[in-house]
């Protein structure tokens, strides 16, 4: 079976990398174009480009799928499927009907649960205690098309988006490579999803991270977590920004929200509904991240101070 790749960022590699050692036939890899990175603005390549180099398979960037250059590109390279992770364009309608076996998408939820861009910080900020990896047919709409197959994981408490984020990726992989097989041998059936259970993860910005102690300490907890490594949960103090890596609920308080209740040795912040969170590791903007205990040794928090 001729496979072309469709993908962009490290979750995708570990697809390619099985499709590559399966008995598949990847004939060409479509990514995003190089971007300018850093403050130096040094031209990268995506990572599926430095993969794909690596293992000497044609690669194609162009900026849209939209064109009659790029649907030719795609029908001259003959494939039977088209494999999507991650690949960060929407594909036409003429591109979904080349292929013998569709286009088969690799979404890092179960579906039709966060639907989007973001799954897997919102499967976190939304308290989520299981998530996992779907393989669906593409059609028009954005992860609505029919489920071909499953994998459930369970969350792990304390497990941070950049760890899910890579337990997913390796999932994913083996999930496809599962789910060619079935489709070639005809063993799948796609199973429409209930629209009525659908909701959406929308892409982050980092304001989104801004904490205002305005929700529980354990949502709190939650977006922390999904947040971490980007764009990082933060609040202000002191009219600098802290960035928020790891914290714990902590015992309940009548104080309000955003009220420093403790700050020797431990940084304690009262939150919605009485409770209140222990701050544990944190980065104060122009500082090393570090543990709050070890910032509260050299700097002053006032207690009964109340947070922007």
């Amino acid at each position: 079976m001729n496979i072309i790749f469709m993908g962009t960022p490290e979750f995708a590699v570990p697809t390619l990398k099985s499709l590559v050692n399966s008995s598949y036939n990847v004939v060409g890899v479509f990514t995003q174009p190089d971007k300018a990175v850093g403050r130096k603005q040094i031209l990268t390549p995506p990572p599926v480009k430095v993969c794909a180099n690596e293992f000497g398979i044609p690669v194609f960037q162009p900026n849209s799928l939209k064109t009659a250059e790029a649907e030719e590109l795609i029908k001259s390279l003959m494939p039977d499927a088209i494999v999507v992770v991650a690949y960060g364009k929407i594909l036409p309608m003429n591109i979904l009907n080349i292929p013998k076996y569709g286009c088969v998408n690799g979404h890092a939820s179960i579906l039709p649960r966060h639907r989007g861009a973001s799954p897997i910080q919102w499967a976190l900020v939304c308290g989520d205690k299981t998530t996992g990896v779907t393989t669906q047919l593409m059609g028009e709409g954005i992860d609505t098309g029919d489920i071909l197959l499953t994998e459930e994981t369970n969350i792990k408490e304390n497990e941070t988006a950049g760890e899910l984020h890579d337990r997913l990726s390796i999932i994913t992989a083996s999930l496809m490579v599962n789910t060619l097989h079935g489709l070639e041998n005809n063993t799948i059936t796609p199973i429409k999803q209930d629209d009525t259970l659908a909701n959406y993860a929308p892409i982050i910005n980092k304001e989104m991270g801004h904490l205002k102690f305005d929700k529980t300490a354990e949502e709190i907890c939650n977006l922390i977590r999904g947040f971490n490594p980007w764009p990082a949960a933060y609040f202000m103090l002191g009219g600098k920004r802290v960035k928020v890596f790891s914290a714990k609920v902590s015992e309940d308080t009548n104080k309000a929200p955003a009220t420093v209740i403790k700050s020797d040795g431990e940084l304690v912040i009262a939150c919605k509904d009485g409770s209140a969170i222990s701050l544990l590791e944190i980065q104060v903007e122009g500082s090393k991240r570090m543990s709050a205990k070890d910032y509260l040794i050299g700097h002053s928090v006032t207690e009964g101070e109340c947070l922007e």
